[in-house]
């Protein structure tokens, strides 16, 4: 829900409703007061506020809420100062109270020198250490933590196995698929889907153009993309083929542009066969 670039929230949703959208992401959260949140320049909720008074904000605007993202650094030393564990937890919380169902997570890439000299074998070990209470906590609350592609180990399908495996493959751990990371990290979206297609449950859709070609393999997300789904490089309509017939609520269009570019990628998933 980033329409609009240093908008607060309620002026997001209600560019969202304008576009005749229904269901939008809580995409940025933070775990106190936000300086630029609460200036009204940053579209940002704060998981220590009331969760309710944010779901009368979508519904002013005939909007539900559909998923939380909660993007840690699962990579990086345990820390107050880093969005982890303690974040995924009030967002597991925050999600249960107004009757969202995923909470969206990833380790990202390494910031920092020890983060950055971890084997593969402790990468896997440190994230799944951070999401082991949160998973269970999510079983507790009705509500499912979603791994999305967007780092060293969830960018490739053996990483996120790998910490799928090391927690005991629980229910309440799923898969984000973001067709554009996982294809700028280096992976087929197309294998990616497959693999983990009862896993699936929430999607992440954005197109690449060719410029990100030489970058594919070296960046580990991008954000959101600046194109209508079908115009780059990626293979959109070989995911929908995999996914059309998953019980997949909502979806969301990491897309930032003109309001043409919205619609066009609206209907290209129709045309592939995604539905509503």
């Amino acid at each position: 829900m980033l329409i609009k670039p240093f908008a607060r929230v309620d002026v997001q949703l209600g560019h969202a409703r304008e576009m005749g959208f229904t269901c939008a992401d809580i995409t940025d959260t933070n775990a106190g007061g936000s300086m630029l949140g609460t200036a009204g320049f940053s579209p940002t909720v704060s998981l220590d506020e009331d969760p309710f008074e944010v779901k009368r904000l979508f519904k002013k605007h005939g909007i539900s809420p559909s998923t939380i993202c909660a993007h840690a650094g699962l990579l990086e030393s345990s820390n107050p100062g880093v969005y982890g564990t303690a974040e995924i937890m009030k967002a597991v919380q925050f999600a249960a109270a107004i009757g969202v169902k995923d909470v969206v997570t990833t380790e990202t890439d390494p910031r920092s020198e020890w983060a950055r000299s971890l084997s593969y074998e402790e990468q896997i070990f440190i994230i799944a250490e951070k999401l082991h209470t949160p998973v269970k906590m999510a079983a507790d609350y009705g509500v499912r933590i979603l791994l999305e592609p967007h780092g060293p180990v969830t960018d490739s399908i053996r990483g996120l196995q790998d910490v799928f495996d090391r927690l005991g493959n629980p229910e309440s751990l799923g898969v984000n698929l973001d067709t554009g990371n996982a294809w700028l990290g280096g992976t087929d979206p197309v294998e990616m889907a497959t693999v983990f297609k009862k896993k699936i449950h929430h999607i992440h859709w954005k197109d690449l153009g060719t410029e990100w070609e030489s970058k594919r393999g070296t960046q580990y997300g991008c954000g959101f993309s600046t194109i209508a789904l079908g115009d780059g490089v990626i293979d959109i309509k070989g995911v929908c083929a995999v996914l059309k017939d998953c019980e997949i609520d909502t979806s969301t269009l990491e897309i930032m542009g003109e309001q043409d570019i919205y619609k066009r990628s609206v209907d290209y998933l129709r045309e592939c066969g995604m539905g509503d």
